[in-house]
Order: C-alpha cells, then sequence, then structure tokens
C-alpha cells in the first residue's frame, strides 16, 4: 500500500513537475497539463493512460483500475487504488504517465541519468 506522500514524492522527483490545488485535489501538472491527481480522500490516484488500454488494464485487475470519473472519460485517464498497489507499481505508474505530457528529449535525459549511479531510479527511495 502506497500513500499520499509516497505519491507526491515520486511525482515531485520527476523533472519539470509543478503541484497544485484544483477544486481541492492536489494534482501533478507540466506545465498546463495534469498527468496525475489524487482524489479528495487520498485513497485513489487518477493518472495518465492511454484511452484504448483502459479497459484491458481494468478487466485484467477490476481490484486495482477503475475508470475515471465520467467527465474525464474524454481523457488519456485512468483510477488506481492506493491500497492495492506497491511503490514500485506506483513509480511506473507515474513515470509512464509523465512520459505521456513531457517533451521526447526530456523522457530521453530522464532515461540516460536513470542509468548512471544517483540518478533519479536508483536514487529513489
Amino acid at each position: 500500500m502506497v500513500t499520499a506522500d509516497d505519491v507526491r514524492r515520486i511525482a515531485m522527483a520527476l523533472p519539470r513537475t509543478t503541484e497544485g490545488i484544483v477544486r481541492d485535489s492536489v494534482r501533478w501538472r507540466i506545465g498546463r497539463i495534469v498527468y496525475a491527481a489524487l482524489s479528495r480522500d487520498e485513497t485513489q490516484l487518477g493518472f495518465g493512460f492511454p484511452k484504448e488500454e483502459r479497459v484491458a488494464m481494468i478487466e485484467a485487475e477490476p481490484d486495482k483500475f477503475l475508470m475515471p470519473h465520467p467527465r474525464d472519460l474524454r481523457y488519456r485517464w485512468l483510477e488506481v487504488r492506493l491500497a492495492a498497489i506497491d511503490e514500485d507499481e506506483l513509480r511506473e505508474l507515474l513515470t509512464d504517465a509523465w512520459r505521456i505530457v513531457v517533451s521526447k528529449k526530456t523522457a530521453a535525459q530522464y532515461d540516460a541519468a536513470a542509468g548512471q549511479p544517483g540518478g533519479p531510479v536508483s536514487g529513489a527511495g
């Protein structure tokens, strides 16, 4: 199980990420594009995810993943129950969501740094 503090720590370690509050919900973004958002009760995380893969992900693990709120169905978005995932899976989900919104150059720089001792992945806790 992961917590809101785990989400914050991992998201804020990703380059160019900023944190803000929108409609009483904590969200992480690159520029104006949100790639992750906590539910108000901090039990679920919405994150960027390919629309065409949502149903398969939910069907494969229905106790873990769920569809976003109807207002968010038009976006590339999925929800996960924080109690159902561990820190490694959280890191993967957030990093993949972040990749959807950053430039290829930024993602490549992150990957290059992650492959070095002390880079973002090996240095994360």
